[in-house]
């Protein structure tokens, strides 16, 4: 017996591993050579592969597509409609897949509705992307990004609360909801606190 759900309208293709209570819902398409960790929830409409990687609790919203290239690490958000590229200068009369660049999303980063993140970059842990934002460049550890092309406006928490802090410089400041203090140290943000256990 399955110890995880797939709706009867998605299609799971050869050599998907499936981690234990995860669900998959109406629509979806996982390809080949690809590794879905457990606890995860994939909305409708979803896309995944071929050979991508989702970590552990990750939640992908309606309509995304997770291309070949793109890692998901534990407890990343995918909001509706995020689009990831794995193509820098795509040709419909080129074939192009041997140019595929990676995508790296860590552990706890959300990415809001409807933004678009352009291949080859990374984003930092706990960051949080905006509704909308087209990320062109890497993204620092809790870094809050916003507009087009994506832009670092301030910073989050592990629990998702902007911060009182400058961009960078030298300062700290608690996070309204947990208490934990938050070091800024130049242009990187550092806790003070041990990772949280969310599971």
């Amino acid at each position: 017996m399955k110890d995880y759900y797939v709706h009867e309208s998605s299609y799971v293709d050869e050599n998907v591993t499936i981690g234990t209570g995860t669900k998959i819902w109406h629509f979806c398409h996982i390809m080949p050579n690809t590794s879905i960790n457990e606890n995860c929830v994939i909305g409708q409409n979803v896309a995944v592969g071929p050979e991508v990687t989702v970590g552990r609790g990750c939640k992908i919203q309606n309509n995304v597509n997770v291309f070949k290239g793109v890692t998901l690490e534990d407890y990343v958000f995918c909001g509706p409609g995020v689009v990831f590229t794995n193509i820098i200068n795509p040709r419909a009369a080129i074939r192009k897949m041997d140019q595929v660049r990676s995508t790296l999303v860590k552990e706890h980063a959300t990415l809001g509705a409807n933004c678009t993140i352009i291949c080859g970059v990374t984003i930092g842990e706990y960051a949080f992307v905006g509704a909308g934002a087209v990320v062109t460049k890497d993204v620092p550890d809790y870094a809050l990004i916003v507009g087009n092309p994506g832009r670092q406006v301030g910073w989050v928490s592990r629990h998702g609360e902007r911060l009182d802090l400058p961009l960078q410089g030298n300062a700290q400041a608690t996070c309204a909801v947990t208490g934990e203090v938050y070091i800024l140290k130049g242009n990187s943000l550092i806790s003070e606190s041990q990772k949280p256990n969310f599971e």
